[in-house]
């Protein structure tokens, strides 16, 4: 069974970090904040004192952090995983991350003979707790094959999309897909309480036609019982969203229904709503909620 490095053990990380100790793999993790790693130490992970440290006790090393800048400095800096990692070892960024980031990774690493993929994910932290999350891939096939093993403890609907970038370019379809879905999502249950009809009902009953989606099925119970606490920050998905911008403006793409998302989740987080979840956006569309 391979060593397997895992840093990043918050909402979903410390789950899918969960399942690959549960299947048998040695686990070693570290994370900032070291009591959030507790649960797994408990059960038998090893910690690592830095990400220096990690690299050196790995085979393979799974990264699930915040954002790009963290990215950068967890890989490329001068103490980072590439400078560190054993020659052959394979490196996977869950993070959802700039593409141009992924490729620069991806060519730091081969120039170190390493093998580094770009594998964002979605499904949140459901699918994170029920390892059926699906996994976005770039990077080379070889090492895609070779580490699918270890992705199938996480999750189940595991895809190589083509060359290094090319997992994280598929996240940002994934997430301008999912924004404006959001906005008529809360939109959609602000009209039925304002219509007087049975909310639960009513989700019950679109949820079968074409009105029926993920979002739908998984936020909007939450959303009707107000329950907003997070299963995938709104923070991360403000930084995914101007992510999925940049990119779109890049390619010389209009994104209004992205931009409109972004801007008000933004709104919801300049008043303080950060930290919960994406279906918090309710209470911006529904201001009598």
């Amino acid at each position: 069974m391979k060593t397997i490095g895992f840093i990043g053990t918050g909402v979903m990380g410390r789950s899918m970090a969960g399942h690959v100790l549960r299947a048998g793999h040695p686990l070693v993790v570290y994370t900032r904040t070291p009591s959030k790693a507790e649960p797994l130490l408990s059960a038998g992970a090893v910690w690592a004192d830095t990400p220096a440290a990690l690299a050196v006790r790995s085979d393979v090393i799974i990264t699930m952090v915040g954002y790009p800048e963290d990215v950068r400095e967890l890989y490329l800096g001068a103490d980072g995983l590439l400078a560190h990692a054993r020659l052959g070892s394979y490196l996977i960024d869950m993070t959802t991350s700039d593409p141009r980031l992924a490729v620069e990774m991806y060519e730091a690493g081969t120039a170190r003979g390493l093998h580094v993929l770009d594998a964002p994910v979605s499904g949140g932290d459901v699918g994170a707790r029920e390892a059926r999350l699906t996994i976005m891939v770039g990077g080379d096939p070889d090492a895609f094959e070779t580490v699918v093993p270890m992705l199938r403890i996480m999750g189940k609907n595991i895809m190589l999309q083509g060359g290094a970038g090319s997992g994280q370019h598929t996240k940002m379809v994934n997430q301008i897909a999912i924004a404006a879905g959001m906005v008529g999502l809360c939109e959609a249950i602000a009209y039925v309480r304002r219509a007087g009809l049975d909310p639960a009902k009513v989700v019950d009953c679109i949820g079968g036609g074409a009105a029926g989606s993920w979002s739908l099925s998984h936020y909007g119970p939450r959303i009707l019982n107000g329950d907003f606490q997070p299963g995938f920050y709104v923070k991360h998905f403000i930084k995914d969203m101007r992510i999925a911008l940049a990119s779109a403006r890049a390619m010389d793409l209009d994104t209004p229904g992205l931009a409109l998302a972004e801007r008000l989740y933004a709104q919801l987080a300049a008043e303080g709503g950060g930290d919960l979840g994406t279906q918090a956006l309710y209470n911006i569309i529904d201001r009598s909620a």
